[in-house]
């Protein structure tokens, strides 16, 4: 008998993908009989695992009382819970939130946001903003333009907004030169800023956006000591905002709930997303700080924007359920210990293989960047298409490896990284596991 044609639109429209039919702790079990460990926890999002019981009976509560309101309308106890939460985990310097549906969601409002602060503020002309190369910051049109992410920008620029320019990003690995030391490179980089600010005019920029720990785009790039203070005190210079993207790195994922606070920073605005509600309910928050809080508060008093799930009850009962669980389990301290556990196995046993150009990140988010050249840092051609080969060959059944592959990362359209990104929750056991099993990839790709 013909199989009738799936009605889903695939990414790949004739290939679809393997269909999972049970997901429980780290493991997906497709259709075929395949046992996968899911090595990223999705995108980054399944920070408890699959088919945690919490989670699923503090959804169920929720059903009994509210299952949706219109949030200009109505709040509820779940919204004001979760927003109550995510204003202490900042030790107040955040005290407004923003609960929408998704990390592409929460920067959209984060744009319409500096915006209308500057609006408020009597300055009009502030229309541009800043942003980086080998960036990521959402799929709509909005969050696509401030992002550079080229593959999928690339039919969209026509119709893509031209209000902003993007400078270079953190990226020591390739872009410090031999002999340069951080503090030079982060003046560099600040220069570079400064530079930008004065090409567009730095009374119209609204603010500088970056990932704080950047996400597949360039690799899982941690910033190097002092970038965000440097750029931060650009931006101060001129009024601006600074915007820091956390839809991955944040809520837990690199060690810390947001991961500025180890940067030494408070930033004006924050997105969070993944981690925030793990994967089981699709939520986004825009963290607001207090200088942008008081100028709505001492202006209009109102946000000019609104989406029709913002706030969405079962959501925020989701993500505080989330949130509890990784406050009752100690799981930011076993991030930390398994996510630098997992670096120096990633290092020890991948480091010295002659395609592996270097191995970064923080907590439990790790890239391993391929490259023909260690010497060079000469990456692979983009026609290659070396990081869906190794996603490719982890998913067939002799290595049962979920990875995120990521390409362009060299210079938007050259570079090949994976990306290692498992729940908050593994072991020792399968941190060993997963850097066995992409060792083997790897060497069944490119060699030994």
């Amino acid at each position: 008998m013909a199989t009738a044609a799936s009605s889903v639109l695939y990414t790949k429209i004739d290939n679809p993908p393997l269909k999972v039919v049970k997901a429980q702790g780290n493991y997906l079990q497709t259709q075929d009989g395949r046992q996968i460990f899911d090595a990223t926890a999705g995108a980054a999002v399944a920070s408890l695992g699959h088919n945690h019981p919490s989670i699923k009976q503090a959804m169920l509560k929720q059903l009994e009382s509210v299952d949706y309101c219109y949030s200009p309308f109505f709040t509820t106890s779940a919204a004001e819970t979760i927003s109550s939460y995510l204003t202490e985990s900042t030790g107040g310097e955040m005290p407004k939130v923003f609960i929408v549906s998704s990390g592409t969601e929460a920067v959209e409002a984060s744009l319409k946001l500096a915006r209308q602060y500057f609006v408020e503020k009597g300055e009009p002309q502030r229309t541009r903003f800043i942003a980086r190369k080998q960036s990521y910051h959402g799929n709509t049109l909005g969050s696509l333009a401030t992002g550079y992410h080229k593959g999928r920008r690339a039919i969209y620029e026509p119709i893509l907004r031209q209000n902003v320019s993007h400078v270079s990003p953190c990226y020591a690995y390739r872009d410090q030169d031999s002999g340069e030391s951080t503090e030079a490179y982060v003046q560099r980089l600040a220069d570079e800023l400064e530079a930008e600010f004065q090409a567009v005019g730095p009374d119209t920029v609204c603010a500088f956006v970056a990932e704080t720990v950047s996400g597949t785009t360039l690799g899982c790039v941690p910033p190097v000591p002092g970038y965000f203070k440097a750029m931060k005190a650009v931006c101060d210079r001129h009024g601006a905002l600074l915007m820091m993207d956390e839809v991955m790195s944040g809520m837990g994922r690199t060690g810390t709930l947001h991961a500025w606070q180890q940067e030494g920073v408070v930033p004006d605005l924050q997105t969070v997303a993944k981690g925030l509600g793990a994967g089981y309910a699709p939520i986004g928050a825009l963290l607001i700080g207090k200088r942008v809080t008081n100028a709505l508060t001492d202006g209009t008093g109102s946000f000019v924007h609104s989406q029709t799930y913002q706030g969405h009850p079962v959501a925020c009962a989701t993500a505080y359920a989330v949130q509890e669980v990784l406050r009752d389990e100690r799981l930011l301290e076993n991030v930390r210990e398994q996510g630098e556990y997992l670096g120096d196995l990633l290092k020890a046993r991948l480091g010295s293989h002659k395609n592996v150009g270097d191995v970064r990140g923080r907590g439990l988010l790790w890239g391993v960047e391929f490259v023909m050249d260690k010497e060079t840092k000469r990456p692979f051609p983009a026609s290659k298409k070396i990081a869906a080969k190794v996603h490719d060959t982890g998913l067939q059944p002799e290595h049962g490896i979920s990875l995120i592959p990521g390409n362009g990362v060299a210079d938007g359209t050259d570079g090949d990284i994976i990306l290692i990104a498992p729940a908050f929750n593994v072991s020792k056991t399968d941190v060993e596991l997963i850097v066995g099993r992409i060792e083997k990839v790897i060497h069944a790709v490119l060699g030994a």
